[in-house]
């Protein structure tokens, strides 16, 4: 990619994209960039990834517009499949609990999933590697590769269930981390999607 894009780092090589860190005509930004799958047809799998890359500039864009904290989309080219973000200041909330850090922000969190949801959508992926966390700037979402609009309970319950096991399996020494999460997203509403992650979590138990 050329142009006003100037890469410093690769910072993330997962199964569907390579993410790179560097500027946009001067604005620090992330370059999210879909790897070809080479098993699929190519005529395939540049409609699948104009789509995908389609469906995630949506979502960016709806939930700028609904005022969650999430990246500013700068730039796109679904067909070739990449999109330009704006760098979101902070670092992983899952290094930061990891190393220590205080979890005070986790009734926050669950009142930022909360506007998520509220805005029709479900991200799909919710651990804490996809939560980042500034000291100034608080907390943000990012990666909505696998972000749906929807306004089913279900996913919107999995997006809670999926957290509490992050939690629970990455950060044990938190006592009632999904609790406190909960308590969050409850002061913005929800009762119905926390009653259907309740109703996951009690299968979840069940089944295991």
């Amino acid at each position: 990619m050329t142009g006003p894009w100037v890469g410093t780092e690769m910072l993330h090589r997962g199964a569907e994209a390579v993410v790179h860190a560097g500027s946009w005509m001067g604005r620090e930004a992330i370059l999210k960039q879909r790897e070809p799958r080479t098993w699929r047809h190519p005529d395939l799998d540049a409609r699948l990834t104009k789509s995908r890359m389609s469906a995630e500039v949506r979502l960016l864009r709806r939930l700028h517009l609904h005022g969650s904290p999430v990246p500013e989309l700068l730039a796109v080219d679904s067909s070739a499949g990449w999109m330009v973000t704006s760098r979101v200041p902070g670092g992983p909330l899952f290094e930061h609990l990891r190393n220590g850090g205080e979890a005070s922000m986790l009734e926050d969190l669950g009142a930022t999933i909360r506007t998520i949801h509220e805005a029709g959508i479900s991200h799909g992926d919710l651990t804490t590697h996809n939560i980042l966390w500034d000291d100034e700037g608080g907390l943000s979402i990012i990666d909505f590769g696998l972000a749906q609009i929807t306004e089913d309970l279900e996913p919107m319950g999995l997006d809670l269930q999926v957290l509490n096991e992050c939690l629970k399996a990455s950060h044990p020494s938190i006592e009632g981390a999904i609790d406190r999460v909960i308590s969050g997203y409850l002061s913005k509403g929800g009762e119905d999607v926390v009653a259907r992650f309740n109703d996951i979590r009690g299968r979840v138990r069940y089944h295991g």
